[in-house]
């Protein structure tokens, strides 16, 4: 696989100068010649590496020559600069005490030993900035890294950082994105960290779990953490020699269903369940009884859109929790990835981590019957449902916490029979669970005023496309009313024996709710998140003002009912976004609009005039 220099990318005044080479910059370019190279190979996993059918089979391949002697030049002088810096502590009255770092070492050389080991966090950062996996980002005129995602692809064109330039993927910036997260990570106390397989730990007592588990088949992590073991290994070997005395990171034990380790999907599958089954029923055993455990679950977003919250990986995993003794207690949504994450434009990133709260199983614990374990979901599972929602649980994440309370009836009895006496499944269990929300939403439905339920009805039949006036006449008068009452009402136009929902853009952006003397809440609700999208949170803060409290939590339970119709029902990414978006901020608009006085407004507003 060859390289040709197309482009050289200059700092201008404020701007990016794009600069066509010449033969003497591309000799100048490909004239390095590194003296090493990682040579481990690159996995068989063609769904995580992409560039072995191309010929980039080994870590080593992934690095242009130049790319490679800058790496190895950086790592040859952590190990100057450690010596250095033992020298320079021990000149400044640091403690003499030799012992490494490994052994608890406080002194010159512990302290050294420290700075070697974040240098290598510098080097790894520049290793993912410096590969020609990496592309340019042409709306921002600056690198992309290697791992946008947690795998790597095959790049046709590629950008190569100059590494003293100051730029992105520099050796400065790297350096300061470390030492800006040593300090502000604050410890309570001293910690220690051991290296041990979960299926066999000893815990110790009264111990708090928290744990972030392996998600199935997601991320392979082993795999993927080659490409940055090779390059820790050469800097920190000397500190570590038992961690680095391996050739690469092991991987036969790692919990991942990974179909080309084992063999096949069944098998991958096996593997997982009876692995994480070992390792959570270790956690459960030695579990104090004082305290909850936390385990965190992450969602792909193709997995929640194929298959809903019963998928096969979250089944799977909460499967494995609730066989190894533990009964889930709750199940909270947690933002845990930067918001600049890829994600497809359009579509309603989920909180992407659940974060699972687990308590023992009590030794008293019941089986019931399918019946029963139905009529108690019925009877616990709508007030929790609620509450999520005064939380101002978005939409979007609604599906995953409403597992909490729903798991929480599920897993504290013994079994849930089904009629042939088999348990029940949690997939099934999770089935149901999502039936119970959709009948809660559902129910919303029958709270609003007649022209918003007939607009929410045709919007579902329909959304803003149009349909017959003789389909629309049967909907409203169903309802006691007509297609009059609710054209009347702003919601609707009516014209050529069709009907049709007005899209945001079409209503009246002057709309005041207390001079409507037709005010419905689906009015109330679209025109929030049109102000909300132009004007801002102020401006939608003191429209909820004028709205009042009442009908601002019945616009809030519309949000969530029209978001549902949208990624369920009709499938409209965009359209979902704006009720998910206007539930994200609801606690700021409420903020907001407890501070807005509506007598200054109106006062203001009569100067205008």
């Amino acid at each position: 696989m060859g390289q040709k220099l197309i482009a050289i990318v200059a700092e201008g005044n404020r701007t990016r100068a794009y600069v066509a080479p010449s033969e003497h910059h591309e000799q100048i370019a490909l004239a390095a010649k590194p003296e090493w190279e990682p040579e481990t190979n690159l996995p068989n996993d063609p769904r995580n590496f992409w560039t072995i059918d191309y010929g980039l089979t080994t870590f080593g391949d992934l690095f242009t020559d130049r790319q490679l002697v800058a790496l190895n030049t950086f790592s040859d002088l952590v190990h100057e600069a450690r010596s250095q810096i033992e020298a320079d502590a021990l000149a400044g009255n640091l403690s003499d005490d030799c012992s490494p770092l490994r052994d608890g070492g406080t002194g010159a050389k512990a302290y050294a030993e420290a700075v070697a080991i974040y240098s290598a966090f510098a080097i790894t950062k520049m290793a993912d900035r410096g590969s020609s996996i990496c592309t340019w980002d042409s709306s921002r005129s600056s690198l992309r890294n290697t791992f946008g995602r947690q795998a790597i692809p095959m790049t046709w064109d590629f950008a190569e950082g100059n590494p003293f330039s100051g730029s992105t993927g520099s050796w400065e910036p790297c350096v300061e994105w470390t030492w800006k997260a040593i300090v502000n990570l604050v410890p309570g106390s001293i910690g220690i960290e051991k290296q041990h397989d979960a299926q066999t730990v000893e815990y110790p007592k009264n111990v708090v779990i928290s744990t972030d588990p392996p998600y199935y088949d997601n991320i392979g992590y082993a795999d993927l953490s080659d490409f940055f073991f090779c390059w820790m290994k050469p800097v920190v070997r000397p500190v570590y020699p038992e961690i680095f005395e391996i050739l690469a990171t092991p991987k036969s034990e790692e919990l991942v269903a990974t179909p080309y380790r084992h063999g096949g999907k069944n098998s991958a599958e096996k593997f997982f369940m009876s692995g994480m089954g070992k390792a959570v029923a270790n956690m459960a055993l030695q579990s104090s009884e004082l305290y909850p455990s936390t385990i965190y679950y992450a969602f792909k977003q193709s997995e929640i859109a194929q298959e809903g919250i019963s998928s096969t990986g979250w089944a799977t995993f909460l499967q494995a929790v609730v066989e190894a003794g533990y009964a889930v207690v709750g199940t909270w949504p947690l933002r845990t990835e930067m918001a600049n994450r890829m994600v497809a434009s359009g579509t309603n990133a989920l909180a992407n981590s659940v974060v699972l709260v687990c308590r023992k199983l009590e030794l008293t614990a019941e089986t019931i019957t399918r019946a029963e374990f139905i009529r108690t979901l019925k009877r616990e599972l709508p007030p929790a449902i609620a509450e999520l929602q005064a939380a101002n649980v978005s939409p979007a994440d609604m599906p995953q916490s409403a597992i909490g309370p729903g798991m929480g009836v599920f897993s504290r009895y013994r079994a849930v029979l089904e009629a042939d006496d088999s348990p029940m499944t949690v997939k099934t269990a999770l089935q149901l669970i999502n039936a119970e929300l959709d009948e809660f939403l559902n129910d919303l439905h029958g709270e609003f005023d007649a022209d918003t339920r007939f607009a929410a009805t045709w919007f579902e039949q329909h959304g803003t496309d149009k349909g017959d006036y003789g389909a629309a006449d049967n909907l409203a008068r169903a309802r006691g009313i007509s297609v009059e009452s609710v054209k009347h009402a702003g919601i609707v136009d009516s014209s050529a024996g069709k009907v049709r929902i007005l899209k945001r853009a079409e209503l009246d952006a002057e709309w005041d709710p207390a001079s409507d003397d037709h005010l419905t809440i689906w009015e109330c609700c679209q025109h929030l998140i049109r102000v909300l999208e132009n004007d801002g949170e102020y401006a939608a803060a003191v429209l909820l003002k004028k709205l009042g409290p009442d009908r601002a939590e019945m616009v809030k339970d519309l949000a969530y009912y029209l978001y549902d119709i949208c990624s369920n029902k009709r499938q409209d990414a965009k359209e979902a976004t704006s009720y998910n978006g206007l539930i994200a901020v609801w606690t700021e608009l409420t903020r907001q609009a407890a501070t807005v006085r509506l007598d200054d407004l109106n006062r203001q507003s009569t100067l205008d005039i």
